[in-house]
Order: structure tokens, then sequence, then C-alpha cells
């Protein structure tokens, strides 16, 4: 670690606000590369869709079986893509739940009743008037609408647990990324390099994630710190 600590020491300031900037720099260099990936087959953006294909399954299962010609694996290549392509989380909220809403009046709606824990007679009656613009009776817009509240819970749960899955594998794959780069920056600037030299730079690749975001705001608020420091002390 000598040659790095020697470079920080005695260059003073400036040299510790360029690590800084270069730790940034480093971190935001690895969540672009990891953001390129997405061209192999979604890349990291697969991750946390299994949530709501698993929370979905209940109810689009009733579709599977069905001669619906919108089904369930039609609505699950239409959620996955709009997932796979960033589109905004409550866009795709209302639209999961529009497409399973629009194929309830095209099915027997039993199996769906049975998963709101809802009267299977009310809602089916209640989907058909609703198809025919028909006035639903108290009881069955009130299974029409247990059912609404039931799957707009189910399908916020599952966006929200997949949102924070992919942002979590995102980030590490990052880090990953930002410590293989530290250390092949680190091992061809001071070549040869020693272990504690290599070290270093692994910490600095661990923390540049999480640094990237504030890193400019970081050596700006030091120079200013110093700054003022050195003015209280005249």
């Amino acid at each position: 670690m000598a040659q790095i600590l020697d470079s920080l020491t005695n260059g003073g300031l400036p040299n510790l606000v360029n690590l800084i900037t270069a730790v940034g720099a480093l971190g935001g260099a690895a969540m672009g590369l990891v953001d390129t990936t997405k061209l192999f087959g979604g890349g990291p953006s697969n991750f946390g869709f299994g949530y709501i294909e698993q929370a979905l399954s209940p109810f689009l299962s009733a579709l599977a079986s069905s001669s619906t010609p919108y089904g369930k694996h039609a609505i699950l290549r239409t959620l996955r893509a709009d997932w796979l392509n960033g589109v905004a989380k409550d866009d795709q909220k209302a639209k999961a739940k529009s497409l399973i809403q629009l194929s309830l009046s095209q099915i027997d709606a039993t199996a769906l009743a049975n998963v709101a824990a809802v009267d299977p007679a009310a809602l089916q009656s209640a989907v058909q008037k609703k198809a025919s613009s028909q006035a639903a009776a108290p009881e069955e817009a009130s299974a029409l609408g247990q059912f609404e509240a039931v799957l707009g819970a189910v399908i916020d749960t599952a966006y929200e647990r997949g949102d924070q899955e992919y942002r979590n594998a995102s980030k590490f794959l990052a880090m990953l990324t930002s410590v293989a780069l530290g250390a092949a920056g680190g091992s061809i600037v001071f070549y040869p390099i020693g272990h504690g030299d290599l070290l270093f730079c692994v910490l600095a690749g661990l923390i540049a994630t999480p640094v990237a975001p504030v890193a400019k705001d970081l050596a700006s608020a030091l120079q200013t710190a110093v700054a003022a420091a050195s003015a209280l002390k005249k």
C-alpha cells in the first residue's frame, strides 16, 4: 500500500480529491458496464420478474385452460416486455391489473373467486353484468370490489419486491465489476503491485458503487471544508 499512500500524502488535498473523483468514476463505469449487459437477453433486468410471475400465477392459471385469445402466456409476455424495458412501475401495475380484469369476463370466474375468497356466483354475475353495462346488486358489487382489492394488493406487493430484487442485484453486480476494474487498473498503474496496494484497489472498488452518486458533492464539500479551516487559521 506504500505506493498509493505515498502518492496521496505527497500530493495533499488535490490528490485526495482526485481519488474521490476517480472512485466515483469507477463506480459509474461499473454501473454502465452492467447496464450494457441488458443486450444479452435482458441481463440484470431479468431479476425480480420471478416475484411477479409467481404472485400472479393463481390468477393466470384460470386463463391457461380457457379459450380466451389473450391468455396466461400472452399476458406474461406483455408484462415481461414492460419489465425488461423499464416502463414506469405504476404503469406496469395498472396494465397487469387491466389485463387480468379484461380476461375475467371471458372465463369462468369460480377459480379466481376462490383465490380472492369471494362468493363465486356473485363474482361471476357481477362480471357478466359489468360486461353488458348492467347494474350489479350490492352483494355482487361487493364481491367484485373485494376481488379487485385483493388483485391490486397482490400486484403491488409483487412489483415492489421484484423492483427491490432488481435494484439490489444490479448494485451487487456493479460492485463486483468495480472491484474487478479497480484491481485490474491498480495492477497496471502500480505494476508490480504489492499485496497492500492491491487490497487498497479492491477496497476502492467495493465502495465505488455507493460513492458514485455523491462523489462530486463529496469532493466539493471536502474542498470547501479545507478552505474554511485554512481561513480560520489565518
